[in-house]
Parts: C-alpha cells; structure tokens; sequence
C-alpha cells in the first residue's frame, strides 16, 4: 500500500543512541488523560512578587508549599545543595559520606573553607538549560496581571481565553517520565530512554497547535522532525476534554485515520512494536478496532491513566514503562516470533486481551476483563521479575483476523432508497492505494431493552419511531448500517416491538447483533430463525466495532422488496448471509 497521509500524522522523533537499538512507535489518541496535566497555577512566587493575593489553604493561613512545574532554564545557574537533605536518615550516615564541597555562611557567601560553626555545608552543581526540565516554580500570569487560577482566563472562558493541558504528543511526556520517574529498586531514572529509542506520531490527538508550528519554533519541543504543522482546529484535528466545557470528541471518520497511519507505522520496518494513548474511558474501543483491522505480527499496546500526568499517584506513566518492557521482553512472541497476544492494554501491571478489557471504576485499577471468561492474559510482574504470558487469546486477531485491512474489498454491496425503493448500490472501502475510506465506515446504532418498558401490550412495531427514523436516515444518507440489540443477560431477547422493528431493518439489509447487557458472561448463541447475529459474550460497543468491520468486509443484507413482508425467497437470501456474518463473530 502506499502512504497513509490522512490527518495529523506528524512524526516527532526522539534518539536516545548512536547504536542500533530498537525503536517503538508511540501513537497519541483522543482525550488521553495520559498525556494531560493538572492545571498550571501561578505560584506564590509569582503572587508575592506582583502583589497579587496569596494561594492559601481552606483555614485561611499561608500554603505551605509551592507546586513545582517542570520547566526549562535559559541561562546556567549555580545552585548550593545543603548536605543530609535528601533523607532524614542521610546524617545518621555521615561517616559513610565524602565530605562538602564547601559552605554557605550567614551571609549567603559560600567558601570552601567552613568559617563559623554555624556555617551550612553543601554541595555545589551547575544546573544547565542541556540538563532537560527542572522542577520550578510556575511564574506566568495572565495578559492582564492576574493570576491564573485553571485552564481558562475565567470559569467558563471561551476558547479564545482558554489553555490546553493536553500534550501534543508524547514526546514531552517521555522526556518527563525519564527526567522524574524512578525505578523502584535501582533509584535511577532514563527507564524509557534506556530501553528503547521512540518515534510519536500524532493521529488523533489530544492537544493542537491553533496556531500553526514553524519547524524553526521546534527547539523546545526535544525531537528531530522537520516540516512546518499547519493550524490545527479544536473537534477538527485534535480532540480534549479540559477545560471541560469546550470538549471535543472525535468523529468516526477518525476511526479510518487510526486504521490507515496506524498500519503504516507498522508496515515500515522501523519499529519493534506501538503503543497507542487513549482516554481511559474509550482506550478499549480503539483497541478492539485495531486488534481487527491492523495487519501486523507485531505488538501494539494501550495506554491510559485514571489521573492526569504530575498529579498524586497517576497511574499513567508506570502504564507507558511497562508497555515498553512489555514490548521488549518478547513474551508476545509464538514460535514463530509473531505475535501471539494480538492488541492488548497494559494497565496497572496486568496485560489485557483488548477483545476483554474493560473500564469499571475511575481509578487506577479501574479496569476489569468482561464476559466472564478469561481476558487477562499475562502480568508486569514484580520488579525486578520480567514480563510473563500466562494465557494466548483463541479469538482471532491482528494478522489473523479475517477482517484486517488488508482482507477488506474494494468495494462491497451497501443499500439506498431510490425513488421509494430500496435498492443494492455499490461502495467504495478502500481507495487506489488499499487505505481505508472514511465515508465508508458504517453506520451502527443501539436498541436497548428493559422490563415495563413497552407502553401497551401491543407486539407490533408501530411505537418504535426511534428506530423506524433511524432506518429511514439511513437508506437515504448511510449505505452500510446496522443495529446492536442489547437485550437481557443470558439470551439477549429485547421488547417484542423493539424486535418487530430490528426484523424490518434486516429486511431492508441492515444486519442487526444481540448481546446481553452490561458485563455479560454468558455466550449468546446464533438465533434460532438465523435473521440476526449472535453476539457471543461481547459488550455492545465492541459488538458494534466488529460489526462494523464485519460491513466493511461483507458489505449489506441483501434488501427485500417490501422489508415488512418478506417473502420465503427473500428470507433464505439474508440466512445465507448472516451465516457469514456469524462465522466471524464466532472466531473474533
């Protein structure tokens, strides 16, 4: 295939060595709270040195510390360490320690010679701008002298008053884990730098450049990429959720766009393996998407955090550590030295299979494995233990997926009402190149059931505007479309006119899935008429992407003449397809 050059698709490179090592490719997605900040607040600092009021804390009186900001120096600076500060244990020691470099009296003067016993020892360092970001205070203030105080100029600020606290990509966040984090044992950091070098690619990302990017403005941005960024627009290019009054979500166009520069990074050569940054809330949809569509025998890891990056306890960047060491032990590999694990989400020091993952709870360990059979596959371990695969998914994926990219048609069968009719109208999947259209990807919407939720004890479909209207829309505006049925836990049966209606849209070539609600842990089987799918023990979005894929490659029930009275003919025409429709559900 030729070049994916849809959307961002901005490379920004870090190279961390002269000698062949292996690269990773790290890919920025939607409302990623992993590649988002807490809020940048002016320090007291700042406060004080503009006479401006005081953070302070709930009681009234003074906050006690500063929050520090990593932030770059312009200039070398010396600073004076003072000894035995590191550790409250550290003096207990002192005999076990080299000696200062020399002491800060009274007057603030150092020397090297102590000249009154109440004089500090300290250590003497050169902090330089080379050393990469510092622990600081913030000192910005707003245009108008104040202080700021959250994301925006005031509560509820327009966008042209508003920051953004997400990255654009993740390079920044790369360089931050490896300036800050520490390994647990060693006390060392570079525990990302010292693996592997990195390429970000940004494919549908979190934060956007509104006003364009020179290449020669790059300098602070720590990569080697060349090539100007043209301006980018909020819910066009990039897609956040802070502030939160302005969120943006992506549309499913997008989802073509992480098919396309998703399997061309993996394509290249370059790389040993991806890792894909998500929002925790939806990391488990793209997951799915990709473990479907992307053609690779190499591995491709997802990442989210229930907290934002520098806030207490975030979760996200040990999650980007253990993805990258999860990547590089090999553990994936078949013995072929393919990947045998498929797409999966590194959360919390487990491996998740991402046809199981699922978010539960917003909180680091947060996620579970649904239907109730397996869906954790493999374990961090402890440090310093390695990576273990203690489970190899049965469902196909990845380069065994029937439903890949590179398995998908040109073109296949959609329907449209023409003139009262409906009728088998041809669609384009893919363009010249074999990438995947955008205006291709179906429309898939849901039905949900309950008890006490018909009004009547009518069985016919006449109550059920919503789908009928739904149905209507899409002969006139979406040529591939279906319906997920999320019916009662175990068998997945949905309201009698709900089901009268789902009927009317196979018949006119809309295939339609049952799954049960929620978190179900039972198989739902194939359906005793053979009209609709079986939907196995998925949840209904993930339902919703196979059968989205499942579109893509099969294409629409073929349409009867009137969907309400189908004749036997016509019956036995979608029997035969859903069968295969079935056949992929059953194996994915």
């Amino acid at each position: 295939m030729g070049s994916a050059n849809q959307g961002c698709g901005h490379t920004a490179r870090i190279v961390l060595s002269t000698t062949p090592r292996k690269r990773i490719v790290v890919f920025s997605g939607p409302t990623a709270t992993v590649q988002n900040t807490v809020p940048l607040v002016t320090s007291n600092k700042a406060r004080a040195k503009y006479g401006l009021p005081l953070l302070t804390h709930a009681d009234g009186t003074a906050q006690r510390f500063d929050a520090l900001r990593p932030q770059r120096l312009a200039a070398p600076v010396t600073v004076y360490v003072r000894q035995f500060s590191a550790h409250p244990l550290e003096r207990d020691a002192a005999e076990l320690y080299a000696p200062p470099d020399g002491y800060v009296g009274a007057d603030g003067q150092f020397t090297r010679e102590r000249r009154e016993a109440s004089d500090v020892p300290v250590y003497e360092v050169t902090l330089k701008p080379e050393d990469g970001v510092y622990l600081l205070p913030y000192m910005a203030r707003q245009a108008d002298g104040k202080a700021w105080e959250d994301d925006t100029a005031y509560a509820g600020a327009p966008e042209s008053l508003a920051r953004q606290p997400f990255y654009p990509d993740a390079s920044r966040l790369f360089e931050e884990i490896d300036r800050f984090g520490l390994g647990e044992t060693s006390g060392l950091n570079n525990l990302l730098a010292s693996r592997a070098d990195y390429d970000f690619v940004r494919v549908v990302p979190s934060g956007g450049y509104k006003k364009g990017l020179a290449e020669a403005e790059r300098s602070d941005l720590g990569d080697g990429a060349g090539g100007d960024i043209a301006p980018e627009r909020m819910g066009h290019d990039f897609f956040n959720y802070r502030p939160f009054h302005l969120w943006r979500d992506p549309p499913r166009a997008m989802m073509a766009r992480v098919v396309n520069q998703v399997q061309a990074a993996m394509d290249s050569g370059r790389y040993a393996g991806g890792i894909w940054l998500e929002g925790s809330p939806n990391l488990e949809e793209t997951l799915m998407w990709m473990n479907l569509l992307i053609d690779t025998t190499l591995p491709i890891c997802g990442n989210s955090s229930q907290r934002p990056h520098g806030s207490l306890a975030n979760d996200g960047d040990r999650n980007v550590v253990d993805s990258v060491n999860w990547i590089l032990s090999e553990a994936w590999q078949d013995e072929r030295g393919d990947n045998a694990a498929g797409v999966v989400a590194v959360l919390d020091q487990l491996v998740y299979a991402a046809r199981e993952v699922q978010k539960a709870d917003a909180r680091p360990g947060g996620y579970t494995a649904t239907g109730g059979h397996g869906g954790i596959i493999g374990s961090m371990g402890h440090p310093p233990g390695a990576p273990v695969m203690t489970y190899v998914p049965n469902r196909r994926h990845t380069h065994h997926s029937a439903v890949s990219l590179r398995k998908l048609p040109q073109s296949v069968n959609g329907v449209r009402q023409i003139d009262g009719i409906i009728t088998s109208v041809s669609v384009r999947i893919k363009d010249e190149s074999g990438w995947l259209l955008p205006d291709a990807l179906p429309e898939l919407r849901f039905a949900r059931t309950a008890r006490y939720l018909p009004a009547s004890a009518d069985v016919s479909s006449a109550g059920e505007v919503e789908i009928h209207a739904r149905i209507a829309h899409n002969l006139s505006h979406s040529p591939l479309a279906g319906f997920i049925a999320e019916g009662q836990a175990g068998n997945a049966k949905v309201a009698r006119p709900i089901d009268a209606a789902l009927m009317e849209a196979t018949f006119c070539g809309m295939p339609v899935v049952r799954v049960g609600r929620g978190n179900a842990e039972g198989i739902i089987p194939r359906s005793r008429d053979g009209l609709t799918i079986g939907g196995s023990n998925l949840t209904a979005n993930k339902a919703r992407l196979l059968l989205m894929a499942c579109l893509l490659k099969l294409g629409a029930l073929p349409p009867a003449a009137d969907c309400k009275n189908p004749t036997d003919a016509e019956k036995a025409a979608v029997k035969a397809k859903i069968a295969e429709y079935q056949a992929i559900f059953d194996t994915h």
